[in-house]
């Protein structure tokens, strides 16, 4: 009954059994292990090509040490307002990046668009010496309000970016989530369309504490080995965060996870928009739900013991805003629980 996060969720067993069978013998500290290794390998397989991926913990320092790769001290980095490295990640890409300014734009529906950036690069261009150096995009796939970015319009942002010089990062803590709405390869939603570099998320979805940072071109990965170990987040023991995500890309246990999130969030969001006196906010497209309830609705269901966020929109008049999170590990009577009490309640 918690639909508060997908970081809620216990550790999905086929994820925590590698990490168990990884638990033997002595093998190569700080990636030299065959895991990593492998997994390398692995991830080329998967994108189609060569790249450079490096194993963190967290989505933070994926997110933070990407674009501290694209971005100088004094440069600019486009993004959504409420992006999660402009919400919720503490200043890391400012501190990691040197003092980079990120560049918050508004989107109605999570996603920002082409022209925002190419209007933000020309008002740098205008400024001159006195605005940060335009030197990165970076697009939130499944976006902070769990819509998801169709591949043309990757292609677009990216296109305008790289025509004034700009990377594009892809903070994907919730890529699985999207890849399985948009139904088409990990390629597909990546480089082919243009991203350069991405924050690939495992811990929402199943992992205990996994993430890598993959760049498509590895030429552009140059020294972000040290990077990583002076940032603090190269493990000495690399294996076990290897080994979750081999488990995780397994028999496509990743997108299986991801599909049983975004099927549960349908579900959910369909049943919650029938419902008398509740609105949905944006469409449901990964496994995230923001919805409006009347007030004594979201105590009633409070009191009940189900889990989510009262959502912060000055804009909602008349009815409280929350957030709904689905996970692999959300089972289909829950969702009916959920509903049923506020089908009650209405």
């Amino acid at each position: 009954m918690n639909f508060s996060s997908d970081n809620v969720t216990p550790v999905c067993e086929p994820i925590l059994a590698a990490v168990q069978a990884a638990n033997v013998d002595t093998v190569s500290s700080y990636g030299g292990d065959p895991l990593t290794q492998r997994l390398g390998r692995v991830f080329c397989e998967l994108f189609e090509r060569e790249v450079a991926v490096f194993p963190v913990a967290t989505g933070t320092a994926a997110n933070a040490l990407s674009l501290s790769q694209l971005a100088p001290p004094y440069g600019g980095i486009y993004c959504h307002e409420n992006a999660h490295i402009v919400t919720d990640e503490c200043g890391a890409p400012e501190f990691f990046t040197g003092g980079a300014k990120l560049l918050g734009l508004p989107g109605a529906d999570g996603r920002i668009r082409a022209g925002q950036i190419a209007a933000g690069v020309a008002f740098a261009q205008d400024m001159g010496v006195h605005h940060v150096r335009p030197a990165a995009v970076s697009l939130t796939q499944a976006t902070e309000w769990g819509t998801v970015y169709p591949r043309p319009l990757i292609a677009e942002i990216a296109a305008t970016a790289h025509a004034a010089g700009l990377g594009v990062h892809m903070d994907g803590a919730r890529f699985a989530n999207a890849l399985a709405h948009l139904d088409c390869s990990p390629a597909e939603a990546t480089w082919k369309q243009g991203v350069d570099v991405l924050s690939f998320g495992a811990t929402k979805n199943g992992a205990l504490c996994a993430e890598a940072v993959v760049f498509f071109d590895p030429a552009k990965a140059l020294e972000f080995g040290q990077r990583r170990k002076r940032a603090g987040h190269l493990w000495s023991k690399m294996r076990f965060i290897s080994a979750q995500l081999l488990a995780y890309l397994q028999d496509d246990l990743w997108l299986r996870n991801a599909r049983n999130a975004n099927q549960m969030a349908g579900r959910l969001g369909a049943g919650l928009a029938a419902i008398r006196g509740v609105r949905l906010l944006q469409p449901v497209e990964a496994n995230e739900i923001f919805a409006a309830l009347p007030e004594s609705m979201v105590v009633a269901l409070e009191k009940q013991g189900f889990g989510f966020y009262r959502w912060p929109l000055s804009a909602v008049q008349d009815a409280t805003p929350i957030r709904l999170v689905t996970s692999w590990a959300t089972r289909a009577n829950e969702v009916e629980a959920l509903l049923a009490a506020a089908g009650k309640l209405a």
